[in-house]
């Protein structure tokens, strides 16, 4: 029994749907989709009913694709994340808006808390104004897809909504820290340090918030799943464990393999 993790599968791609498509039956193993598993409802949908059928328990947090809203006749912000969470909940997966699970399997007792926090634009040097933020990342060409397909209605701006959610999650962590380590699963990096996208390094606006620096101690974690960045790797900070998680784009696996079997990541019981 193991607890695994991968984001950013990004099924519109054939080959990565393909890839999903195939994956073995798992048994008794939990499995985390730490975000964007699509770009619609139906991708999500179609994802989820594959790994339910092949995973014991499955949890998933929003990634910013699965928010983005393309038509007119989508749903926007809030509303579209709620819609989400109800495609998860039909199927019996876990989302930021339920309880937390316990997890009793190898590695011992952990609390499994899904997080839907977002981004601020706090990821930027010092001497940037938060309203020049945007602005100094096209300076480099760089514009994430965001700013025309993410809206953050009913809140005034994608802080604001950052925000909120912050504010909401701390106070279940805080009760949730009281009773077991935690292992905290966001979509997006919640340090500024590990946002680093050597390519595309002013990216990092749209990678996380300052907010959560130190929840990995704040609050108990003893592991940190995130994807986002599509950029694999594993990180100790505090004592603590840092998981990225991504499949990313085909383009982004040339000379490895496709196989999503070789990309899940095992959370727990984890390394010694």
């Amino acid at each position: 029994m193991r607890l695994l993790a991968i984001s950013d599968l990004h099924v519109r791609y054939a080959i990565n749907r393909a890839a999903v498509e195939q994956l073995a039956d798992h048994g008794d193993d939990w499995l985390i989709l730490a975000g964007d598993i699509g770009e619609s409802a139906d991708d999500l949908a179609s994802v989820l009913d594959i790994v339910t059928r092949r995973f014991a328990r499955v949890f998933w947090v929003p990634g910013n694709h699965e928010l983005w809203s393309m038509s007119a006749s989508d749903e926007r912000g809030d509303e579209k994340y709620r819609a989400l969470v109800d495609v998860c909940r039909a199927r019996g997966v876990l989302t930021p808006e339920d309880p937390y699970a316990t997890w009793t399997g190898p590695g011992g007792v952990h609390v499994i808390a899904p997080l839907f926090l977002l981004y601020d634009y706090s990821f930027r040097p010092h001497s940037v104004a938060l309203e020049d933020a945007v602005a100094w990342a096209r300076e480099t060409r760089i514009e994430c897809k965001d700013e025309r397909y993410l809206h953050p209605d009913p809140y005034p701006s994608r802080q604001a909504w950052c925000a909120a959610r912050c504010a909401r999650t701390i106070p279940r962590l805080e009760e949730a820290a009281r009773t077991a380590p935690l292992v905290l699963v966001n979509h997006f990096p919640t340090r500024r340090d590990l946002a680093v996208v050597p390519r595309y390094p002013r990216f990092t606006i749209w990678c996380g918030t300052t907010a959560t620096e130190d929840w990995h101690t704040r609050f108990r974690a003893r592991v940190v799943v995130s994807g986002h960045l599509h950029i694999p790797s594993t990180r100790w900070i505090d004592g603590v464990r840092f998981e990225e998680v991504s499949f990313g784009y085909p383009k982004q696996r040339r000379n490895r393999p496709e196989n999503v079997e070789h990309y899940l990541r095992e959370i727990l019981p984890g390394p010694a």
